[in-house]
């Protein structure tokens, strides 16, 4: 069973590399019937956060990402990793090291004055002797000291690693007893039944030094796949001034998870020259094997662009609970069907929609300067005041205004160009706005009537 895992240390907000992680690991899993495991990195309790660790969970459900089993936090899993360092200590296969910080220092310093990569250099690895006085020990695995260090990575290819040139007995517990990163994670990996490892190619240093672990605790190595990093639009590493933030900003933003997901799917997997996948799409079509090699660069418009494609062609009702979140209870607005399919056309964000409804629902307080400078003057006020003097009540829906406004226009020998922009000003106080028949109807007679009043006193 493929099993695989995504496994964010909470000191911070789900970035939205970490999402597509996140994505690339679900649909592997999903895909093939397998599961999606969640596992929360807290070892670290000082820079641990519980809202990191409700902004990863709420941003899980906004997307739709849902994981197998109960969320498992390292932090509780202590008396497991103590098991298996006195494992590796009576098998002789890692060993304590009584190294103090200065005799450290001090070969750090004649290694580097000998322009050698600093390492540690073994002294413990095979001591018998009475441990110094007062030095709490660390645990080091004991590395091959010669060799390589092999695998098959599922986007990389073969790679190799010279054992001696990369490696000493790094530490797998810290003098207080607290296991390292590496060390964790071979554990947790191992006994969760792991069997793929999708994740950023960042992580590629430290897997040789997991191999080695995996190797001597005799757990089966999984399938790693290391992904390329996303770079910004100037080919330097992904920041917020790039536009990328933490996932929940995105909703804060106006983008529909959709739309989210679409993108980073994109950004370093393709199949052929489609740029909509659905869900379904994704899960049918994905593979780890055919994500890139090379790094993809993040780019903000095709987001927009993504983003306006899933607002045209959704639904209503979904659209709808969208909007709530942005206190818009379109379910509730006069019109509320016909005021969304106006503002979806346009839109790139939900927050197009949310101002598009603020435009037409409440009356202009003001008129835009420019607007009335370029469209509005005496001639064009008194075929407006004619208009409003024959506007008929009655009037209910798109077609109604068209045709009455119409029939207007021809028997003053004017075009609907002499009055729209008069009309969309007086009904928004704007001169950009969806159709102003559309926009009759959504406010109905009786306000047109009010809002062209007002207009013609200003």
């Amino acid at each position: 069973m493929i099993v695989t895992r995504f496994a964010p240390s909470p000191t911070g907000f789900l970035h939205v590399g970490g999402l597509r992680t996140a994505l690339y690991n679900y649909l592997y899993a999903r895909k093939n019937g397998g599961k999606f495991l969640l596992r929360i990195e807290d070892t670290d309790l000082a820079r641990n956060s519980d809202a990191a660790v409700e902004a990863i969970k709420e941003a899980f459900d906004w997307c739709g990402l849902e994981y197998d089993g109960e969320v498992e936090f390292q932090s509780r899993r202590t008396e497991i990793y103590k098991k298996y360092i006195n494992e590796l200590l009576e098998s002789g296969k890692a060993y304590k090291c009584y190294m103090s910080k200065d005799e450290l220092d001090a070969l750090r310093k004649e290694q580097e004055a000998r322009k050698e990569r600093p390492k540690y250099d073994g002294r413990y690895r095979d001591f018998t002797g009475t441990p110094p006085e007062g030095i709490e020990p660390v645990i080091r695995i004991k590395a091959p000291l010669s060799g390589k260090i092999e695998f098959d990575d599922g986007i990389k290819g073969h790679i190799s690693f010279e054992a001696a040139d990369i490696l000493d007995d790094f530490i797998i517990a810290r003098s207080d007893g607290s296991p390292t990163y590496n060390f964790t994670v071979v554990i947790d990996d191992a006994l969760m039944g792991v069997s793929d490892v999708i994740r950023g190619d960042d992580h590629l240093s430290n897997t040789p030094k997991q191999i080695i672990l995996y190797d001597a605790l005799g757990f089966k190595v999984p399938k790693f796949y290391h992904v390329a990093m996303i770079n910004g639009s100037d080919g330097s590493k992904l920041s917020k001034r790039h536009g990328a933030t933490d996932v929940m900003e995105y909703k804060r933003m106006g983008y529909l998870p959709q739309a989210l997901l679409n993108f980073l799917v994109r950004l370093g997997w393709g199949h052929g020259d489609d740029e909509i996948f659905s869900m379904s799409d994704m899960l049918r079509l994905f593979d780890p094997k055919d994500i890139n090699k090379s790094a993809s660069t993040y780019n903000l418009s095709k987001l927009e662009w993504l983003n306006a494609y899933y607002i045209k062609n959704s639904g209503f009702y979904e659209l709808a609970d969208e909007m709530l979140f942005f206190g818009i209870d379109f379910r509730g607005l006069p019109k509320g069907e016909l005021l969304m399919s106006l503002l979806q056309e346009r839109a790139k964000t939900l927050l197009d929609i949310k101002a598009g409804v603020e435009l037409i629902v409440n009356a202009p307080s003001s008129y835009d300067e420019k607007a009335m400078k370029k469209f509005v003057n005496d001639e064009s006020k008194a075929l407006l005041a004619q208009y409003l003097a024959e506007f008929k009540e009655d009037l209910e829906n798109t077609s109604e205004f068209e045709h009455f406004t119409m029939e207007f226009l021809n028997s003053k020998g004017k075009t609907l160009k002499d009055l729209a922009q008069n009309v969309r000003i007086a009904l928004t106080g704007g001169s950009v706005s969806p159709g102003i028949f559309e926009m009759m109807e959504v406010l109905g007679a009786n306000e047109v009537k009010k809002r062209i009043l007002e207009f013609l006193k200003a």
